[in-house]
């Protein structure tokens, strides 16, 4: 039986004072955890720090179907696009997020010698924040309230089991959901997620992986995409991004406004997605 021997790199991680890195690893399909982790572990041994996050819309989209549940998302008067999440959907959405790709990340980075360790946002209420009371969705031209979806939005990040992992040279891994005020799970979106726990740790940068090269200009269109856009421009995003780029591109400016000094929406599909991201590969925004 052959096996795969994991490399070590805790002989050369960064020290406490290095600069911080918020990842957030898209989780639509045809992104490949394996390049990701060895870029991961080659971005560590250059001197950054990480902290992971991570999302599962593809793996719960699958998981639902084969559990005979078709995902269903609606779309806010804003055009916010999210999963419709009843409590049957939550359920499968945890599975989906901790039990699968949360491991599936983590086993990936310690094969390429990262001490990762799994987290979710309930673990010590790391992320949490009020469940919607109603969740407004545009159906067929008319405004439809849903009152008993589990869906809300990160507030507060509480850094303390995340320093506590750093300071020890650990990289953390964070998956969905939250908790609420009232201890319930809580589906969020996870790219804005990032850029809460972005600023919570002071992080320097965020990185929003997916599997689009950037922001495009022109929808569908990879040769179209914005490699700059300035703080004072990020409105004028507002009409260009599509579908979950606008959850993207909140969350750059959350994370900007928040104290982070710059933010990469960048290609996960690529052979070094990270270390292309930090090099300045995608949509900067600064």
């Amino acid at each position: 039986m052959n096996t795969i021997e994991p490399k070590n790199v805790s002989s050369k991680t960064p020290p406490r004072e290095a600069p911080l890195v918020v990842v957030k690893i898209g989780g639509a399909a045809g992104i490949d955890f394996a390049p990701l982790a060895c870029d991961a572990a080659a971005v560590i041994r250059a001197g950054q720090r990480l902290t992971i996050v991570h999302g599962g819309s593809d793996a719960t989209n699958t998981l639902s179907q084969r559990l005979g549940r078709e995902p269903t998302f609606i779309t806010s008067p804003s055009g916010h696009t999210s999963r419709r999440t009843d409590r049957e959907t939550l359920e499968i959405f945890q599975m989906a997020c901790r039990g699968i790709v949360n491991q599936s990340l983590v086993r990936h980075l310690l094969l390429a010698g990262v001490d990762a360790v799994g987290l979710s946002g309930l673990d010590a209420r790391l992320w949490s924040g009020p469940r919607k009371a109603a969740v407004r969705a545009i159906e067929e031209g008319r405004v439809r309230i849903i009152r008993d979806d589990y869906t809300g939005a990160v507030e507060r990040v509480d850094p303390r089991v995340l320093h506590a992992l750093l300071d020890n040279h650990f990289t953390p891994v964070i998956s969905p959901p939250a908790i609420s005020e009232a201890l319930e799970p809580i589906n969020v979106d996870a790219d804005r997620a990032a850029a809460q726990t972005a600023i919570a740790l002071g992080a320097h940068t965020l990185v929003l992986l997916s599997n689009v090269p950037g922001v495009l200009r022109s929808f569908g269109d990879e040769d179209s995409i914005i490699r700059c856009v300035l703080r004072s421009g990020i409105g004028s995003l507002d009409e260009v991004a599509q579908g979950r780029m606008k959850n993207k591109v909140l969350a750059a400016r959350e994370a900007l406004e928040g104290g982070v000094s710059r933010v990469i929406i960048g290609d996960a599909r690529v052979p070094h997605p990270l270390s292309m991201a930090l090099e300045g590969a995608g949509t900067v925004f600064a």
